[in-house]
C-alpha cells in the first residue's frame, strides 16, 4: 500500500492517475496481485481519487470467470480496461469471450475510456487487425 500512496501523490501532483493491474498466476506464476477483488480492496481501503482498477479482462477471465459480473461490480473502481482472447491471448476475437458482447455491456456501464490491447499477434500485425473493422469508425 506504500508504495501505491507514495505513486499516487508524486503522480497526482502532475495530474496522472494510478492503475493497479491483478494478473494471473499462469503468466506471470507468483505475481503478488492475483485477486480482482483484492485489488479492488485496496483501492477502496487507500480511498486515493487518483488510484483505479486496470481490469484486464484477459486476467480476470482467467482468475474469476464470470467477466461481466465482475464488471458490473468493480466499475466504479476502474481505471483503464484492456483486452485479449482467452486462452491463447491473441487478437479478441473468438475463443472463450464474446466481445461484442462486452463491448455493448461496456456502453451499458457507461464506461467512456480507452479500451487498451495487449496480446501478441496470432501472425502478422496487420492482418491481425481484422478483429477491429466492426469497430472502426464508431462513435459513442
Amino acid at each position: 500500500k506504500k508504495s501505491v500512496e507514495w505513486a499516487s501523490d508524486f503522480l497526482g501532483d502532475h495530474g496522472i492517475d494510478v492503475v493497479i493491474e491483478p494478473i494471473n498466476g499462469r503468466d506471470v506464476p507468483g505475481y503478488f496481485l492475483n485477486d480482482f477483488m483484492f485489488a479492488r480492496d485496496i483501492i477502496v481501503d487507500l480511498g486515493i481519487p487518483n488510484v483505479g482498477l486496470q481490469f484486464d479482462i484477459y486476467h480476470c477471465q482467467i482468475l474469476h470467470g464470470d467477466v461481466t459480473m465482475r464488471l458490473r461490480e468493480m466499475m466504479p473502481h476502474i481505471g483503464h480496461i484492456q483486452i485479449a482472447s482467452v486462452p491463447s491471448r491473441n487478437e479478441p476475437a473468438g475463443e472463450e469471450l464474446n466481445y461484442p458482447f462486452l463491448f455493448a455491456e461496456l456502453d451499458r456501464l457507461g464506461y467512456d475510456n480507452y479500451v487498451g490491447c495487449e496480446y501478441r499477434p496470432a501472425g502478422d500485425t496487420v492482418a491481425g487487425l481484422d478483429w477491429f473493422k466492426p469497430y472502426a469508425g464508431v462513435k459513442v
